[in-house]
């Protein structure tokens, strides 16, 4: 996997993925920035985020759930002092589907923040990381 990071401008980087999908990224105002782009700290939590998404709905959909929506919501917290890496990080996910069994979900959110998840598993060397759940049932 390769990644290629350009400064544009004060504290603005245009992000290029191997496979060419690009985003920008953006300092805070008080450090140059324009907020025209996203902090490369929220960038770890979206990658979190989808990484995880990803094997939960896969494993869902494997085991033959009724699953319509899946949402990803990540609370963080960050040491005080440099390097201010994540110390805190919850992860609650949102699954909507029709008759979803309340165990493979449990066993797919489970499976993906303890063996599958990359992301979670990287992260996880310096934070704290819970996640909960909760299914929405499209029947009610």
């Amino acid at each position: 996997m390769k990644a290629r990071v350009k400064w544009v401008e004060d504290v603005m980087f245009l992000g290029e993925s191997g496979t060419g999908h690009t985003v920008v990224m953006d300092g805070p105002e008080e450090m140059g920035g324009h907020g025209t782009g996203m902090r490369p700290m929220e960038l770890l939590l979206l990658g979190l985020g989808g990484c995880t998404a990803f094997d939960v709905v896969t494993m869902l959909k494997k085991s033959r759930q009724d699953i319509h929506d899946c949402v990803v919501e990540i609370d963080s917290e960050r040491s005080e002092e440099v390097p201010k890496v994540f110390t805190k990080i919850n992860v609650h996910y949102k699954v909507t589907g029709k008759g979803l069994k309340e165990a493979h979900v449990k066993r797919a959110v489970d499976l993906s923040t303890e063996k599958y998840c990359s992301a979670s598993l990287m992260l996880g060397k310096t934070a704290e990381i819970t996640h909960d759940y909760e299914i929405i049932d499209t029947d009610q």
